[in-house]
C-alpha cells in the first residue's frame, strides 16, 4: 500500500525520534512517502477560536496527501482535528478524511498487527489522551458503559519484557489541552501534577502515549521537580528492537 507519513509540526522541531520510530514501523506494511510540502495541520488556530485561520493549512494537507491510500501520523489530536474539522472547513477534504489515521488505529484496525516483534523491558503506564480516548475511541472511558477495547494497551503487550503499569486514574486528563495551557497554567499544571504523581505512585518508570503533546506537557514537570520517571512516544515503544539490551535501548531513546 501507498502509505502517506505526516508529522505533526511540533514533533517535527521538537522530537524527531518519534517521526524516524513511525516511519520505521510503516516500513514494514508498503511504500511510504514523506511530502516535503507538508505543515501544519491548523489545530493551534482551532483551539485558539481561530479556525478559519486554519483553512491554508488544510488546504495544504489536501494537496500533499490526497493521492495516499492511507495517511498516518503518531498523534491522535492532529488526525481528530482533520477528520472532525477538515471537511467542514475545506469541503475538498471530505473524500480522503476516511483514510486518515492515528498510527494505532492503522496498525491495530487496518494491518490488525499482532507480532510486533519489538522489546522494552521497562515498568510502563499508558496515558491515554483525551483526544485519542474520548475523540477517536482508542480505549474504554469510564464514563462511558461500554467494552472498547484499549488499541494502545493491546499493542503495547506484544512488546516482549514490557510490563503495563495502570494508574489509580487510568483516563484522566494530563490538563494540557493546547492552549488551555497558555490561558489557564494553574490548572494545567495542577492536572499535570496530579497525573505524574498516580503514575509514579503506581510504580512506572515510563509513561508513554499516543501523543506528544501531552507528553510534552508532563516532561516539563518532570524535569523542573527532577522527577524519577520519563516519558517516551508509544511509535519508539513498538519500534524497540528485540537485539537491544535494555541499556542500549535506553541510551538511544534519550540520545537520538
Amino acid at each position: 500500500m501507498k502509505i502517506g507519513l505526516f508529522i505533526p509540526c511540533y514533533v517535527n522541531q521538537f522530537y524527531p525520534e518519534v517521526g524516524k520510530a513511525t516511519l520505521q514501523l510503516l516500513q514494514k506494511y508498503g511504500d511510504v512517502g514523506y511530502p516535503s510540502g507538508q505543515t501544519c495541520c491548523g489545530q493551534p488556530m482551532a483551539n485558539a477560536g481561530c479556525e478559519n485561520d486554519g483553512v491554508d493549512a488544510l488546504k495544504v494537507f489536501y494537496q500533499q496527501f490526497k493521492d495516499f491510500d492511507y495517511i498516518v501520523a503518531p498523534s491522535a489530536s492532529c488526525i481528530l482535528h482533520i477528520r472532525e474539522h477538515g471537511g467542514k472547513l475545506y469541503k475538498e477534504m471530505k473524500p480522503i478524511l476516511h483514510k486518515v489515521l492515528d498510527l494505532t488505529e492503522f496498525l491495530f484496525d487496518v494491518v490488525k498487527e499482532d507480532q510486533l516483534q519489538a522489546s522494552f523491558p521497562h515498568k510502563v503506564a499508558i496515558h491515554k489522551s483525551c483526544h485519542g480516548l474520548r475523540g477517536m475511541r482508542l480505549g474504554q472511558c469510564s464514563e462511558r458503559v461500554t467494552c472498547d477495547v484499549s488499541k494502545q494497551d493491546e499493542l503495547a503487550k506484544q512488546v516482549e519484557g514490557i510490563t503495563l503499569i495502570q494508574p489509580n486514574r487510568a483516563d484522566e486528563c494530563c490538563g494540557f489541552g493546547g492552549t488551555f495551557s497558555v490561558s489557564q497554567p494553574d490548572v494545567s499544571v495542577r492536572m499535570g501534577n496530579d497525573r505524574i504523581n498516580d503514575y509514579i505512585q503506581s510504580g512506572a518508570e515510563y509513561i508513554t502515549s499516543g501523543d506528544m503533546s501531552c507528553l510534552m506537557h508532563l516532561d516539563g514537570i518532570i524535569q523542573r521537580k527532577k522527577l524519577n520517571i520519563k516519558v517516551i512516544h508509544l511509535a519508539e515503544i513498538l519500534a524497540a528492537q528485540i537485539s537491544e539490551t535494555p541499556k542500549q535501548t535506553e541510551e538511544h531513546v534519550n540520545a537520538v
